[in-house]
């Protein structure tokens, strides 16, 4: 097996501690926002750094970056292990994770050298390439790692033509040992709007009754609770309807049942419905099918909107069958898994157009196709909490708002729901979370 970190033990401890301040700066734009801080020009300038600091460094600085970026980036992944009574396997995800991320860092230096030697290609121009196409690569299917979206609280545009211009400035600038090509950057000014909010924009707002709760997994896995789950949506629906509301929009899963198997339930909601427009998570039995879905009441009618793209090992075991059946058996007690949507949904509230999004979901680029102007987020970040979770997944959604313009709805179970607009985050004052 190829030892990735493997040098004489001076040099290590230099490359060491270079690749851990390159993932300190890039994720410096991370932990600020999850603190509550936010400085443009601070995030621009530690992405700029930990890019500039990375392009200029050897395979091994490489590794280390892709194992402190991994560790620091992804940590909390495995925090859901606890959830199935396998809180020991929590450090071996992490470490798992990191060295996932070690491997594919050290991998695209070790390319970038051999390509150097054999064609005469920079390698430093192979490296830039890799950071370029870094948001294609899913292990495991898992999308969240974009480098660009350092920049996504900044000075800096996230298209990719934005990252283009700045991995270019800063590779002529290493490559021709001048300084001076950095000033190309400034190509790539184009800063998170900060204009005022249109009227149309702060009517929708308002019209729009975000629900934020504090349900613990546990406290949703016990059926008990069901009934004060259920009388709790009641009640803000009709504190919504008293309150002119056009639009109460309720967390993913919310109510733990095949919902579409409940016609009494149904019934209740689809009368309510009848005064405001209620978009609530719970499960879909679909004929013997699990899925993970958003049902949307409106005129006394409803609409099922099917999670698209299921959580790898959460929702859906990216192994092949035969392996997939056994993880399955020993780490879920033999559930089955959930099955994806083929196909993205679009329903029409009020004469707006919005696209549905379940948690995970919201966060990958196939549910921007079309570029939709509106999207209604439902997510349950009770598997993740206490952690940064929350923040990378608003930062994620913060990007895509940027990048293809969509006006983002967002109620959450664990974490404060917002809108974003344009890549601006908007918590609106009266949104108090609700526990059981």
């Amino acid at each position: 097996m190829v030892n990735i970190f493997k040098t004489s033990g001076n040099i290590t401890t230099f490359e060491l501690i270079r690749g851990f301040f390159v993932s300190i700066f890039a994720s410096m734009y991370l932990y600020l926002s999850w603190i509550g801080i936010s400085y443009l020009w601070l995030n621009t300038l530690s992405a700029l750094f930990a890019l500039y600091l990375l392009l200029d460094s050897n395979r091994r600085v490489w590794a280390y970056s892709g194992l402190f970026i991994g560790l620091l980036w992804f940590w909390w992944i495995s925090m859901s292990f606890r959830l199935y009574g396998f809180a020991w396997a929590t450090p071996i995800g992490i470490i798992l994770t990191a060295f996932t991320y070690a491997l594919i860092f050290w991998l695209a230096a070790f390319i970038s050298d051999q390509i150097e030697r054999r064609y005469r290609i920079p390698s430093l121009a192979i490296k830039a390439i890799f950071l370029l196409i870094a948001s294609y690569i899913h292990p495991f299917g898992f999308d969240w790692f974009k480098p660009e979206l350092m920049f996504v609280e900044s000075y800096i545009g996230v298209e990719k033509w934005h990252f283009a211009i700045v991995l270019s400035a800063i590779g002529l600038s290493l490559y021709r040992g001048k300084p001076t090509y950095l000033i190309f950057i400034l190509l790539a000014y184009n800063p998170i709007d900060t204009n005022n909010i249109s009227k149309q924009q702060m009517t929708t707002i308002d019209e729009t009754e975000l629900v934020t709760t504090y349900i613990s997994i546990e406290e949703k896995q016990d059926l008990s609770n069901l009934i004060p789950t259920i009388n709790l949506t009641k009640y803000k629906i009709d504190e919504a309807i008293r309150a002119e509301k056009k639009i109460i929009i309720f967390p993913e899963s919310i109510l733990p049942i095949f919902l579409n198997r409940e016609q009494e339930l149904l019934k209740v909601y689809r009368e309510l419905s009848h005064y405001i427009t209620i978009v609530i998570g719970a499960l879909h039995w679909d004929e013997s099918v699990p899925r993970n879905s958003a049902y949307i009441f409106q005129n006394r009618e409803f609409k099922i909107a099917d999670k698209v793209i299921l959580v790898p090992f959460g929702e859906s075991n990216p192994l092949p069958d035969w392996m997939s059946n056994l993880v399955n058996k020993i780490f879920y007690d033999g559930a089955i898994d959930y099955k994806a949507s083929d196909k993205v949904s679009d329903y029409t509230i009020d004469g707006r157009r919005y696209r549905s999004a379940i948690c995970y979901e919201a966060c990958s680029e196939k549910l921007y196709d079309g570029k939709p102007k509106n999207m209604i987020v439902l997510s349950n970040n009770g598997w993740f909490t206490p952690s940064i979770e929350p923040t990378m997944q608003r930062l994620l959604l913060q990007y895509y708002s940027r990048k293809y313009g969509t006006t983002i709805f967002h109620s959450i179970n664990g974490s404060p729901s917002y809108i974003i607009i344009n890549g601006r985050v908007i918590v609106k004052k009266d949104n108090i979370g609700i526990f059981l």
